[in-house]
């Protein structure tokens, strides 16, 4: 049985010195004041303004879920101003690398808010970019690092700024739904909160200076997949215009989702062991959280095995909180053997993963050393060691490392990812098939043999430096670089649908018969089918 999603990510996130801020419930270092004073459709909030000038919201709400496993409703409306300075509460779940439980102080099934970084609260409609967290869709918060801090991003780019929190894990996705038609989309509560939250910012982001018709939502990892399923959902269209998806996928977390028969055996399971059944289900509004998931978790691991789930992230049987492919909320897998979603036509999409992604993990802990022997090693002694990974394919593979990765580090043929940039890989072709909304793709290989899974995250939001995540490197001045070249294109995108600035140069958008990807490093490049040979050789049934 390999480790769930969530705990892999706890680990890498720990291994990496990425120390979590733990800001759930943390009090915000400005002040309210009244210069941050906005309307929303149920009252008027107060936020506060940072040293750079960006005004920030916290903990906004934008949907009230009071009862489990089904749909939140409208805020209800408020007299006077409410502050909205400190971050909102969370979902129930573990805490990172513990089996404890968040503390009903920072989490509550109550938990659809968001945050908001603008620039200005003018009527100028900048380009909105909502941020979609990871930890699969079981774990993690819009606020558990600095990293996801949106002011520099938004000040950066001059776009408006917003990451969401919504139900996670046995609460946003237990499938009730042959238990009454209150129920009915129980199975994808935790992506209706998501909705709501699009929703709200549909109707109030023009009163913070953003444009409700130039959305663009982005993730990485478990918010990679959020964004797969938002395209997905035809609850979701004309929500948004444009998605980013970074390392979001493996063949079970980001292109196939939960069977509904599967998500009803779950949830039978579940009940029958909790001693529920149908005469007084209701009484699944009163199980203590902790009781709850810790059932749900035991029956997702026997179902696991009872019915011969492949797990994502190796050997063995897993099955993980995802969303239920119910034929209405959700009709289809994100990809599938007929293609791309229907849903994600029209939608461009920007595509893509780190250099090392899961295969650096291991080398983590002790990181210094690690590296200083990677690089002594002669080519003799890479081929010595890439025999032990890749047999008699040794040779040929580190040919072909050489021909797809002309600048990198040899070494870094030891490190080569499959688990994530092949899903990728399938989930752009099929994407770019469509031939509705252009697709690009790109490969982050900065930090190199570092550049693991999580790590563009602070780049990306150009809280380099700053930022407690990117620790690995100790060249202040590179990494801002590399974060005005990644924030840059992300911004470029959502500003305009396409990605390429005069840090990228010209960036083409990929098609199966172009290949094309953009290397993004301290040098740039632009390459087409780059590593398909590569990825051949070592996966040589996988289909793209």
């Amino acid at each position: 049985m390999r480790k769930t999603f969530s705990t892999i990510l706890s680990i890498t996130l720990l291994t990496a010195s990425i120390v979590l801020s733990g800001c759930a419930s943390a009090k915000s270092q400005n002040s309210p004041t009244d210069n941050a004073v906005v309307s929303t459709q149920a009252g008027k909030i107060r936020g506060s303004v940072t040293k750079s000038g960006v005004l920030s919201f916290k903990g906004v709400p934008y949907a009230e879920a009071n009862e489990r496993f089904v749909p939140a409703k409208p805020v209800a409306k408020w007299e006077g101003i409410r502050d909205v300075t400190e971050y909102g509460k969370i979902s129930p779940q573990m805490e990172f690398m513990s089996s404890n439980m968040l503390s009903d102080e920072i989490s509550d099934n109550n938990c659809q808010n968001l945050n908001i970084w603008t620039p200005g609260l003018d009527k100028k409609k900048r380009a909105v970019m909502v941020w979609l967290h990871g930890g699969g869709f079981s774990s993690g918060n819009a606020q558990e690092t600095t990293a996801y801090d949106g002011e520099n991003l938004a000040q950066a780019g001059d776009v408006v700024v917003v990451s969401v929190n919504h139900r996670l894990n046995i609460l946003g996705f237990f499938d009730l739904s042959k238990y009454g038609e209150k129920y009915r989309y129980s199975g994808n509560a935790g992506v209706q909160d998501i909705i709501d939250s699009l929703t709200w910012i549909k109707a109030n982001i023009v009163n913070f200076g953003g444009d409700p018709n130039n959305v663009t939502i982005f993730g990485e990892s478990g918010g990679g997949a959020k964004v797969l399923t938002l395209m997905t959902s035809p609850h979701a269209k004309g929500l948004f215009h444009k998605g980013i998806i970074e390392s979001g996928s493996t063949d079970t977390m980001g292109v196939v989702f939960t069977k509904q028969n599967v998500a009803r055996y779950v949830t039978d399971e579940t009940l029958k062991s909790l001693g529920i059944t149908q005469d007084n289900i209701e009484e699944i509004q009163k199980v203590p959280f902790e009781r709850l998931l810790t059932a749900g978790e035991a029956v997702l691991a026997k179902a696991a095995k009872d019915l011969e789930i492949d797990g994502a992230f190796g050997p063995g049987t897993a099955l993980m909180w995802e969303p239920v492919v119910d034929g209405d909320f959700m009709p289809t897998d994100p990809v599938s053997k007929d293609g791309f979603a229907s849903g994600g036509k029209g939608i461009s999409l920007l595509i893509g993963s780190n250099l090392n992604e899961w295969t650096s993990v291991p080398l983590l802990a002790k990181s210094a050393e690690e590296k200083a022997r990677l690089e002594k090693l002669s080519e003799t002694e890479i081929l010595a060691e890439a025999q032990k990974l890749y047999g008699d394919k040794a040779e040929k593979v580190i040919a072909e490392y050489k021909n797809a990765y002309p600048e990198k580090e040899l070494y870094n043929a030891l490190l080569i990812d499959t688990m994530i940039r092949l899903p990728i890989l399938k989930i752009t072709a099929a994407k770019a098939d469509q031939k509705s909304g252009d697709v690009y793709s790109y490969i982050f290989g900065y930090g190199s043999p570092f550049s693991f899974h999580t790590f563009e995250i602070p780049y990306v939001f150009n809280n380099a430096g700053t930022s407690v995540m990117g620790t690995i490197s100790t060249d202040v001045e590179k990494d801002k670089k590399i974060a005005e070249l990644m924030s840059g294109a992300w911004i470029s995108f959502a500003k305009t649908g396409e990605p390429g600035t005069e840090l990228t140069g010209k960036w083409d958008s990929y098609s199966r018969k172009n290949g094309a990807v953009m290397i993004l490093d301290e040098k740039s490049i632009l390459t087409h089918h780059h590593d398909e040979a590569l990825l051949k050789l070592l996966a040589p049934e996988y289909e793209w």
